[in-house]
């Protein structure tokens, strides 16, 4: 058929009726401006002329937008959308004519390259920004207007042209053009660039000039936006290198906690009117005004996506009856031969619906995704708000709240991790409150019009089951709350093994433990498995509610029509069904988020009304960046402004600075009169207060224990409610009353050390500049060198809470050296000597405070109970029960107040004296140093081995080439999904991937049947028909229940079985093991690693499994009705891989960064919450507000990429999906037009494809969820190949006598010992012999080895060379179990459980109640737990907290004793207890013990002074042996020498 442009007839090209009157010559005259463009924008484009534009020097090539941007793409999608339509027409039209008629979809097609055109050369003027290109562009949309306009009049001349499509089309097609046009006319009237003398010169926004901005969202192209075609980069790039905080930068302005924190706190403020300012403001109406704009946009586009949804059944019914009945349409002839149709016509095409379905498709992907991201992005911003207002209300609570348990620390954690994600969680899910009821309704009335009245009863089975998934939802979050309490509870239980494991193994009561731990376990499990029963019913529901609705409407269509349904109605019934189950589901869902979003809001509400401290303070350094400022910002648009964001970030809220120095005439710092203050419970703490602080000099307050030393310290500094007087600060020239506002910075040691999550030198410097003399100087007066040369990285250590464990004397050091090294003028320091030994509180006192700040001139105010320092004092003040009783120089009290004066001098001589105790014995710091060299000596092997591992890693990664990276980053974990599989047990992996297959093969059958059943006529056969369906369903259903438990049941096992096996492992692990594996990471496993495989995974596997499944299925079922379809399918499933590939290795990065970003944010908001009286003295409130702004900005960009990822995957996934709906069509339409296949089949294919678009990117989703839950398993597999101690040994239990050893005598014959085979020997070569019943000490410098020598007895280090042999048995042959249980000791920390007295003594239960009595009696205690509520059975809480260190030593003791072994080590016992209580160990052991062999291991070398046997060591080796009088006559001996030095 010959090609011609008006077609062949001969009067097509007739102008007799005028030219404007041939239809052909008008369209060819709409040919003329889309060549015009053509013409002109391809050289342009192609020249590429971007070196000569205007660029600024910017990364970013999407930085600028014309006016009317996003108007101009949605204009020219519209159009282009209008062109497809028109296209179709022409060419369904054409098909209809005898010939070929080009002029009836040639323009139509020349319009969409014309148009697409358009908007790629206006975004290349744009990011070119040369504007005056755009002229070309005007004189387009002029031509085009003028010339469909003609089109449009002729049109309209004709008086039957209102019933056709054409005209509509046409019609349309003009208002867009004058749109265009307008949207261009604008652009020059205000760029000027054109007609104008002086044009309009534009800057880029002010966050694209910063080149940390990486969030892209708010400024690239429309298109852009809806595809996150910006993040291709990011997340190709993640296969080169992993992705890191730099590289996902900062948020933009506009998403900062800053800027939504203003928005919030105006909205929240703005409710308090000045008619009634105590009204509590509505958070929910400070959030809808602050947030609602964006949630009704994402709303807006929630329903267009859900109506568009609605073309799928209707556009497959369509092409299915299409099919069934296809018939020659009948048209008009009106206009020159001209065929026109109508809109019935166009949609009775089966090729124009498949079409039209794929653009619908596309859309409703598209308005959905775009939904979420708003909706997501409002959340996270909404979130960092409500952190940023809960800041600051942390900032301004009263310390009465904090201390007196109205607010406890757990609440505020509480609000910050839990309240906030709640909410923001809820406005996730709050669009689908309003959009759900739509979507609901307009499916039942669609269903109803296809299935007539029996679509009602289907529809009735899925709303009547609703309230069913409901209760299964509520009761989901009740199980899991019972199983986070077990599991606290379990990880509480592990947590106290783990600590005390060396004392565990040494008695030989592992298992006891674990069996404590097991027990907990069991009912963890118990809420775990009803946890997987709900977690299963609520699959189960989701999946056969479908098939039961679908049974019930055609059982019911069946019985009342007497017929099966037509193949059309029959499948948009089907997938109406499907559409209508998701949001039935997720309705359940989002009221429990509603219920407690609720809850939260009641919760925040309530926190942000609590008493505040005094609010003028609060005004002083209230946030100084101008509301304007702020509000300029809010919306997606930004405007430039002069001053860049980060000047006013760094005037955020400071404080205003005064001089630092008071000038020299005033004498007084701070004065207090007539004061009487509270804590808030209306009980007076400080009564009749009238003290003055004189400047420049050192202040001591003195006073008994509870008299309010410490409350007057924080009275002064405004924490506490003044009830009358008030304090006064002289840092005004006129002495004002200032109540605490007005003061400058005080430096504030508290009583209670407090350290931030920082290093040494962030603790000490706090925020202020570094300077190395000052520093150097504190260091040095407050004796931390020794300590910080012990750390592994010096003062650039982090401490705290998640850094290293500090003793207390060393964190109060640390906390002091933080106040001397502040420049202030005041320094208040409350207590600093309470965790100090003598040596370092005579250092401190005469180094950092008479020397360092007295010299600089500082006011000192000392809270001390050290009353021989009070003659360096310059004034006291004594406190007696919240009273003054004295204040003055010492001159002053002893000269009027000499019964005070006698008091206090008989208190010095009873401290001198137990300072000349304390010179006899190794100081206190002494001890922490030891137990810091210890923590750090037992890791350093275990670091350089794991150096030179990640020196090996780092050079295999240098030499490794970028796809050899790529692949080690994309490979997918099979090995450890296979160890989690087996985990569960072969039995139940079969069960569950035979009942999965054989669900989804009944679920096609079910389809399949319902295809073939629809096809056929006759009624024999549909009462057959309809009894197959019926047994096909209820199949279907039987095994959904069984394969939502088979996965479950399957995830319950394998965790059963990994923490069985790693708790078993871990606690049978060797001495070694804890000593180098840090705690934490050992809990992790136990906790985080736990709760992920237990809850977690099985829902993910089950989720994929699922989704993987239908999808294959779907696909399987289309190509066996087209096969042709295959031939689509290959390039789909190449793009569908490296989506996946690419996306699984970004998501990953991204969720660690997320993940990883979110502790800091935690423990800032903990640490300040706990550091507040500090944080307020030193007014450091503005830079711990903008520290916390930081890192909630860090936070909230991590989660902002991993959401937008996300979107870029579904997006991908959605488009590839609706191309398959596509590719199903043409194929379906191809084939059944050559007659292969009936019309029910088509419909059948369809529905499918449809299926896979839903499920495509839950596979990828589902498989990276998998990807990173697995490295839980793998870390806790890591765990499982820990070799375990031989616990077996050579002899059997039984040949071992009952009461073995029974003379104690030891034999230690050419002993060597290491604790691992890698390291150096730490005993070498050593020989003693031990007479029963003899006392041993046992001394040497620290590291000569004498610890080990006691783990030796036990069989806890590697003895690879040598014996000891007890009572005539070599140690290394007996049962470990046998061998620990039969010996005694005593180890340096005393290790208490929490549980009663009695467990702690006697675990095994073997003892009766005397044998305990006696013990106790022996030592000392028997009295103490008589008081006690209880008795034996009185509570010991976590690790022996509510005893003091010398009582828990004590009941180590009677531990010791109640085991009656006739060998006892002592090992280091006497080193964290004081005098008195060692006396009573001594005389103790010379006693109770005067029969069993003891063996001392000397921590005090007085101690052993009279042993009748001394063994000393150096570096390993056995230097001297006899009894201690003997060594000491020796005077060259090394025992002589250690004594003399006290070492």
């Amino acid at each position: 058929m010959a090609l011609s442009f008006c077609g062949n007839k001969s009067n097509a090209y007739s102008v007799t009726k005028g030219v404007l009157n041939n239809p052909c010559f008008v369209d060819a005259l709409n040919l003329v401006p889309h060549v015009f463009l053509l013409f002109i924008t391809f050289p342009i484009l192609f020249i590429g002329w971007g070196s000569q534009s205007s660029k600024v020097q910017i990364h970013h090539n999407t930085w600028l937008h014309f006016p009317g941007h996003n108007m101009r793409w949605i204009l020219t999608f519209l159009l282009l959308l209008v062109h497809v339509c028109e296209f179709s027409e022409g060419i369904v039209c054409n098909m209809v004519m005898g010939t070929n008629h080009l002029h009836l979809f040639m323009p139509a097609f020349m319009g969409f390259v014309a148009a697409t055109t358009s908007v790629i050369y206006y975004h290349n003027i744009e990011t070119s920004n040369f504007p005056k290109l755009l002229l070309v562009l005007f004189i387009y949309w002029v031509l085009a207007f003028i010339t469909k306009s003609i089109k449009l009049w002729k049109f309209a001349e004709d008086k039957d042209a209102s019933q056709y499509l054409r005209l509509y089309i046409t019609a349309l097609l003009v208002i867009l053009y004058g749109l265009l046009m307008a949207v261009e006319i604008n652009v020059i009237r205000v760029r000027k660039y054109v007609f104008f003398a002086n044009p309009q010169k534009v800057k880029p926004p002010e966050d694209l000039q910063d080149l940390g901005v990486r969030f892209l969202q708010p400024f690239v192209n429309l298109l852009s936006k809806a595809t996150y075609w910006w993040m291709n980069p990011l997340i190709v790039g993640a296969h080169k290198r992993p992705i890191e905080l730099k590289k996902i930068g900062k948020l933009p302005i506009a998403m900062r906690a800053l800027t939504n924190y203003l928005r919030l706190k105006d909205a929240y403020e703005d409710q308090r009117t000045p008619e009634d300012p105590d009204r509590s403001p509505s958070i929910w109406r400070s959030m809808y005004r602050a947030f609602g704009r964006p949630i009704l946009l994402s709303s807006t586009f929630r329903y267009l996506a859900d109506l568009l949804g609605f073309a799928g059944p209707l556009c497959i019914s369509g092409i299915v009856e299409q099919l069934n009945c296809e018939k020659d349409p009948v048209g008009n002839n009106t206009m020159v031969n001209n065929y026109l149709m109508s809109s019935s016509d166009l949609l009775e095409n089966s090729s124009i619906l498949a079409v039209l379905l794929f653009l619908a498709l596309i859309l409703q992907r598209t308005f959905l995704q775009a939904s979420y991201y708003v909706t997501i992005e409002t959340g996270i911003n909404m979130r960092g708000a409500l952190l940023a207002m809960i800041y600051n209300k942390i900032l301004r609570l009263s310390t009465s709240n904090m201390s007196m348990g109205e607010m406890t620390l757990g609440q505020i954690n509480n609000l910050v991790a839990i309240e906030t994600n709640q909410l923001m969680w809820f406005l996730f899910l709050c669009p689908n409150l309003w959009a759900m009821p739509v979507q609901i309704v307009m499916g039942i009335i669609l269903l109803r019009h296809f299935m007539g009245s029996s679509a009602l009863v289907g529809a009735s089975v899925i709303v009547l089951l609703a309230p069913v998934q409901y209760l299964i939802a509520t009761k989901l979050a009740d199980t899991q709350k019972i199983t986070l309490e077990h599991s606290t509870d379990r990880v509480k239980k592990t947590t106290e093994i783990l600590k005390g494991i060396k004392l565990l193994k040494l008695y030989a009561w592992e298992n006891i433990f674990c069996d404590s731990v097991e027990e907990t376990r069991g009912k963890e499990l118990t809420s775990l498995r009803t946890f997987a029963f709900y977690t299963s019913m609520s699959i189960f529901m989701n999946a056969a509610i479908p098939i039961a609705a679908v049974l019930a409407t055609f059982v019911t269509y069946h019985i009342l029509n007497d017929k099966g349904p037509s193949p059309s109605q029959a499948f948009a019934a089907l997938s109406l069904f499907h559409i209508l189950v998701t949001p039935l589901f997720l309705l359940s869902t989002v009221v429990r988020f509603a219920v407690k979003a609720l809850v939260s809001v009641q919760k925040l509400g309530e926190f942000l009304q609590s008493d505040e401290i005094g609010d003028d303070s609060w005004r002083n350094g209230d946030i100084s960046v101008s509301f304007e400022a702020g509000k300029k910002h809010m919306g997606m648009v930004t405007i430039n402004r002069k001053q860049p964001i980060r000047y006013q970030m760094d005037n955020y809220e400071q404080p205003t600075r005064r001089q630092m120095r008071p000038s020299e005439t005033e004498d007084v710092a701070v004065k207090v009169t007539g004061g009487s203050f509270t804590w808030g419970n209306n009980l007076l703490t400080l009564s009749d207060i009238n003290i003055r602080i004189p400047t420049g000099q050192l202040t001591m307050i003195v006073g008994q224990v509870g008299c309010g030393k410490s409350s007057l310290l924080l009275a002064m500094l405004g924490e506490m409610q003044a009830i009358e007087g008030g304090v006064y600060w002289s840092n005004s020239p006129s002495f004002v009353l200032c109540y605490r506002f007005n003061r400058n910075s005080v430096a504030y040691a508290a009583q209670k050390s407090w350290l931030l999550n920082a290093t040494v030198e962030e603790n000490i410097t706090f925020g202020s500049p570094f300077n190395k003399q000052r520093y150097k100087a504190v260091i040095d007066a407050c004796s931390l060198q020794p300590d910080i040369d012990l750390l592994p990285f010096g003062d650039q250590t982090e401490i705290g809470e998640r850094g290293i464990n500090l003793s207390g004397g060393q964190r109060q050091r640390i906390c002091v050296a933080r106040a001397l090294y502040q420049n202030t003028n005041i320094v208040f320091l409350d207590d600093p000597f309470s965790a100090l030994d003598i040596h370092l509180s005579d250092h401190l006192m005469q180094e950092g405070i008479l020397k360092f700040l007295q010299d600089d001139k500082r006011t000192v105010v000392l809270v001390t109970h050290k009353l021989q320092y009070l003659i360096h004092a310059d004034w006291i003040i004594a406190m007696k029960d919240g009273t003054v009783l004295r204040e003055g120089t010492l001159k002053d009290i002893q000269t009027h107040d000499v019964e005070l004066y006698d008091h206090w001098k008989t208190l010095m001589n009873r401290q001198d004296q137990e300072l000349e105790k304390d010179i006899q014995q190794d100081s206190q710091t002494t001890l922490e140093r030891k137990t810091l060299r210890r923590a750090f000596y037992s890791r350093e092997a275990k670091n350089q081995i794991d150096d030179e591992d990640e020196e090996e890693e780092a050079e295999e990664e240098d030499d490794d080439n970028f796809s050899t990276t790529t692949n080690r980053r994309s490979k997918i974990p099979w090995k450890v999904c296979w160890c989690y599989l087996s985990s569960g047990g072969f039995f139940m992996v079969f069960l569950m991937i035979f009942s999965k297959l054989l669900k989804h093969s009944v679920i096609v059958a079910i389809d399949y049947w319902l295809a073939n059943w629809t096809s056929k006529i006759s009624n024999r056969q549909d009462s057959y028909s309809l009894l197959v369906f019926i047994i096909l369903c209820a199949a279907g259903i039987t095994l959904c229940l069984i394969t939502s438990l088979t996965v479950e049941f399957l995830g319950l096992s394998a965790a059963t079985n990994l923490h069985h096996n790693l708790l078993n492992k871990i606690i049978h692990a060797p001495i070694r093991f804890f000593d180098i594996t840090p705690l934490g990471q050992i809990l992790n496993r136990f906790s985080a690693d736990t709760n992920i495989i237990d809850q977690h995974i099985p829902s993910t596997l089950e989720s994929l499994t699922r989704s993987t499944l239908l999808c294959l299925s779907g696909i399987g079922v289309i190509a066996s009705i087209t096969p042709i379809f295959l031939v689509a399918l290959v390039p789909l499933a190449v793009a569908f891989y490296f989506i996946q590939k690419y996306f699984r290795v970004a998501s990953k990065d991204l969720q660690d960064l997320d993940d990883s970003t979110q502790l800091p944010l935690l423990c800032h908001f903990s640490e300040t919450a706990e550091g507040l009286t500090t944080i307020r003295a030193f007014r450091h409130e503005a830079r711990f507000k903008q520290r916390m702004l930081e890192l909630t900005d860090t936070n909230n960009t991590a989660y902002l990429f991993l959401s937008a990822a996300n979107r870029w995957l579904e997006v991908r996934t959605d488009y590839l999906g609706a191309v398959i709906v596509l590719a199903a069509a043409a194929a379906s339409i191809w084939s059944f037009h050559y007659g292969l296949h009936p019309g029910g089949l088509v419909g059948l294919g369809l529905t499918y494809a449809l299926t896979v678009t839903n499920y495509l990117n839950w596979v990828v989703r589902n498989l990276a969820d998998l990807e990173v839950q697995m490295a839980a398993v793998k870390k806790v597999n890591s765990f499982l190949s820990t070799e375990s101690e031989n616990y077996e040994g050579s002899m059997d239990a039984s040949q071992v006598p009952e009461n073995w050893p029974q003379d104690g005598e030891i034999k230690i014959q050419g002993l060597c010992v290491r604790y691992d085979p890698m390291l150096k020997p730490v005993l070498k070569h050593v020989n003693a012999y031990i007479k029963p019943g003899q006392k041993v000490g046992i001394c040497g410098r620290t590291g000569s080895g004498k610890s080990s020598l006691s783990l030796a007895f036990f069989n806890m280090v590697d003895v690879f060379e040598g014996k000891i042999i007890i009572d005539g048995i070599d140690i290394c042959k007996l049962p470990l179990q046998t061998l620990r249980s039969r010996l005694s000791i005593i180890l340096q920390d005393p290790v208490l459980f929490s549980g009663s007295i009695r467990f702690n003594l006697d675990p095994e239960k073997m003892c009766t109640d005397d044998r305990l009595w006696e013990a106790l009696e022996i030592a000392q205690l028997k009295n103490m737990v008589k008081a006690l509520p209880g008795g034996l059975d009185a509570v010991v809480t976590e690790g022996g907290e509510n005893f003091s260190v010398g009582q828990r030593q004590l009941f180590c003791l009677a531990r010791a004793f109640v085991r009656k072994s006739s060998i006892f080590i002592m090992d280091e016992a006497t080193a964290s207890i004081d005098m008195a209580t060692e006396n009573i160990l001594q005389k103790v052991v010379m006693t109770a013990f005067a029969d069993r062999t003891v063996v001392t291991i000397a921590h005090r070398v007085s101690s052993i002074l009279d042993a009748e046997q001394v063994l000393v060591f150096s570096s390993g080796i056995l230097v001297e042996s006899d009894s201690g009088p003997n060594l000491l006559a020796q005077e060259e001996s090394l025992f002589s020498v250690l004594v003399r030095t006290h070492k």
